[in-house]
């Protein structure tokens, strides 16, 4: 399955809920919204700076990963952005096909 990283953020609101419920509780949220798309959640860590929570879950696909996306930024409490990760031995086989370009310029 493919694996995901979600870098979130919380808004005023997201972190007055964070505040009342506890960093437990979003982890199992963030553990129940992955696995009701078929995925698996990784790891689920806060940080200090401008991303508060780094999630990394293995996803059935793009679609899902998208649908968990919209789910928790459309709720107003949370920003971010989703990473595609790729294994080492995916980028073996990245490295072993032919892409042809042309940069800017030439």
């Amino acid at each position: 399955m493919p694996k995901y990283l979600f870098q979130t953020s919380y808004t005023g609101e997201g972190a007055k809920g964070l505040l009342k419920d506890g960093g437990s509780k979003r982890r199992q949220v963030a553990k129940t919204v992955v696995e009701s798309v078929g995925g698996k959640l990784e790891a689920f860590y806060f940080a200090f700076g401008a991303t508060d929570a780094y999630v990394v879950c293995d996803l059935p696909d793009n679609v899902s990963a998208a649908a968990v996306s919209v789910a928790a930024m459309s709720s107003g409490a949370v920003t971010g952005h989703i990473t595609v990760l790729l294994t080492p031995e995916e980028m073996d086989q990245a490295v072993k096909k032919t892409a042809n370009y042309t940069p800017p310029g030439r």
